[in-house]
């Protein structure tokens, strides 16, 4: 594992998208205004959204019009708003700052997508099978999986593609090693602020542990295959560093996965604003 104590620092250069702003400060915990804002930052890209019928979930995508190429960059959402309080569940997961969707939409080159969890950006009224447990306890369960895997399957028949480079942020980058870790086609595997040992971040958090889901961390033998890469923030009080480097030592050492501790970073903040320059270097070329 390359676990960077020096810490590394990016030039201070910001090149956000003008509507970013907006949806920090108008979106608000409706969840119609979530969506809308979404939309939002999408058109300003000319990107579209679009519905994938995967199991019993309608998941929502954000992509460009033509995304063909050999391999296909699918960016995951984190775990939204799963609660209002420390004892009140969300009614609805759509987040209120779509970190993951705002890093697809920095995206340096190559067919991309973005692809939400199950419930979110569904609008004002969730559809039935949208249970709290798929944002709670059993949110890296395998109902979440088998409809993530399953509308992976779809955008790389939409594309063409062969390989699959997959991006998770947060709770995002959990689903994206669970899903790297049951397919044979994922040629790379990045995260940002990602809980990818579940039990270490519910200890550290004093957390109940997610009973009803998978720990990406116990799928480290078949993980281990998968070139990887994962940025955490020095600042990040949400996933901690110590989260990743439980991570990373499930592995043998000579197969440990990469890990950078960002100064200055913290768990959503400044991952936009530096994004094209952190990621281009770990892209297939001309993908």
């Amino acid at each position: 594992m390359l676990l960077n104590q020096a810490l590394i620092r990016f030039p201070a250069r910001l090149f956000m998208l003008s509507l970013a702003g907006l949806l920090s400060a108008c979106a608000g915990v409706d969840p119609a205004r979530r969506l809308q804002q979404a939309d939002a930052l999408a058109t300003a890209v000319r990107w579209q959204r679009h519905s994938v019928q995967a199991g019993d979930f309608a998941l929502t995508v954000y992509r460009p019009a033509s995304m063909a190429a050999t391999t296909l960059t699918v960016y995951l959402e984190g775990d939204g708003l799963a609660w209002l309080s420390a004892t009140a569940v969300s009614p609805d997961p759509t987040p209120v700052h779509p970190v993951a969707l705002q890093l697809a939409l920095r995206h340096p080159h190559g067919a991309v997508a973005y692809l939400a969890r199950p419930c979110q950006f569904q609008g004002p009224t969730l559809p039935a099978a949208c249970r709290s447990a798929l944002w709670t306890d059993a949110r890296y369960g395998p109902e979440v999986i088998d409809s993530m895997n399953g509308a992976l399957d779809q955008l790389m028949r939409h594309a063409g593609a062969r390989r699959l480079v997959l991006v998770g942020y947060s709770g995002g980058g959990a689903v994206a090693a669970l899903l790297a870790a049951r397919r044979a086609d994922v040629a790379l595997l990045l995260t940002v602020a990602a809980n990818l040992d579940t039990v270490e971040w519910a200890r550290l958090q004093h957390l109940s542990p997610l009973a009803a889901s998978f720990n990406p961390a116990d799928h480290a033998a078949r993980l281990a295959r998968v070139p990887q890469q994962h940025w955490v923030g020095a600042g990040d009080d949400v996933v901690p560093p110590a989260v990743l480097a439980a991570y990373a030592a499930r592995f043998p050492a000579a197969a440990r996965p990469p890990v950078t501790v960002v100064a200055g970073f913290g768990h959503a903040c400044c991952w936009q604003a530096h994004w094209t320059d952190m990621v281009t270097p770990f892209l297939p070329p001309g993908e």
